[in-house]
């Protein structure tokens, strides 16, 4: 997809220093980039429980509740 293509709230999302470098990766590059993105995540969300503790535990879950509201809606309407 050319960058004149794409809708606005792409190209200001992939300028975006680090996420939209990944966002990029994943959207654009190698199919394996998904995977690396996940391992990401996943590693940062435990570096975080490692240097704050309980709060980089319970945060990041709280931040992620709507999402699950979202997905649960998603699901029940088929």
């Amino acid at each position: 997809m050319t960058t004149q293509t794409r809708p606005v709230w792409h190209r200001f999302f992939f300028q975006v220093p680090i996420l939209g470098w990944i966002a990029r990766d994943v959207s654009e590059g190698d199919e394996s980039n998904i995977y690396y993105a996940l391992i990401t995540f996943v590693s940062s969300w435990l570096s975080a429980i490692l240097i704050f503790g309980y709060p980089g535990l319970i945060i990041p879950a709280l931040m992620l509740v709507p999402l699950m509201f979202i997905a649960l809606i998603l699901i029940s309407r088929g």
